[in-house]
């Protein structure tokens, strides 16, 4: 079976030169590199690099042979769609304007968006109804762009599953929107609310277009190991995505100053495709 397992540019120690940690990714077995757009300054100011570097850097990731195909949009958690301040609202949506262009310059073919109407400031129903407008207005501009955005399910209550996000992508109803799981978040949400994460997952069928691989345990969402312990269901979840059709998966791990994170980096590649040819021999 042909699938692409793709590697969290959070997982390598940071560098201002992304195709170094492009062949980083490569030589720990991975296929491609997910770029991070976080809250940071830093990783923001990538937005306003000019079209010829946006278009440089797609095509020196492919000759790397590590192309990045997927973007993971984070930077709405500290400006997010939903906001209360119009100024904090203005630069959301520049900043999704920007992505979307900065994706279509680098060859980058999905957005990963968080399910977020507000994070740091508690929702409403207006926070919920700007985060609406906000959506409809991105994924228009997406349209035009060809460029595909996908919502993660998250740790709060506002996006936490599927079901929640399907509300969303229905509600929308553009071929260009749809989903990008998290599988450990759904996992927490599913003990949460005494339901199952494959029954949730499967509800994303026919708009699901990748999957995060994270570990996860009850009320911890991130900083896990790959088999420390956890309670992320892969087997089932990936089953139930691979009978969707999904072939696009990327391992969501960090980086946090480890002297063996090479031995790291390749630990979690062997882990996480030992999963996922697993499911596909059990379908």
């Amino acid at each position: 079976m042909e699938y692409s397992l793709g590697l969290y540019e959070k997982a390598l120690p940071p560098a201002e030169d992304l195709v170094s940690l492009c062949r980083k990714a490569r030589e720990a077995g991975f296929d491609r590199l997910e770029l991070s757009i976080d809250e940071s300054d830093a990783r923001l100011a990538r937005l306003d690099w000019s079209e010829s570097a946006q278009r440089e850097l797609g095509i020196r990731s492919r000759e790397a042979g590590t192309a990045i195909r997927t973007l993971c949009l984070s930077g709405h958690r500290k400006y997010p769609l939903g906001a209360r301040d119009p100024a904090v609202r203005a630069r959301s949506l520049e900043i999704l304007k920007k992505a979307i262009a900065f994706a279509a310059n680098a060859g980058i073919g999905i957005i990963q968006l968080a399910g977020y109407d507000v994070y740091y400031e508690p929702g409403d129903e207006g926070t919920v109804s700007r985060f609406r407008d906000g959506l409809f207005q991105g994924t228009a501009w997406a349209a035009e762009a060809g460029v595909i955005l996908a919502f993660e399910t998250m740790e709060t209550p506002f996006m936490d599953t599927v079901e929640k996000a399907m509300a969303w992508v229905r509600d929308v109803n553009s071929p260009w929107l749809g989903l990008y799981p998290d599988i450990g978040n759904l996992q927490n949400a599913a003990v949460k609310y005494g339901r199952s994460v494959t029954e949730d997952l499967a509800k994303g069928a026919g708009h699901t277009f990748a999957l995060h691989l994270k570990e996860t345990r009850p009320g911890v969402y991130r900083d896990l190991r790959f088999g420390s312990g956890g309670h992320t269901d892969y087997a089932g979840c990936l089953r139930t995505a691979l009978a969707m059709g999904v072939r696009l998966f990327t391992g969501e791990f960090w980086y946090h100053g480890e002297e063996n994170w090479v031995s790291e980096l390749r630990r979690a590649n062997t882990f996480l495709r030992e999963k996922i040819e697993g499911a596909a021999e059990e379908r």
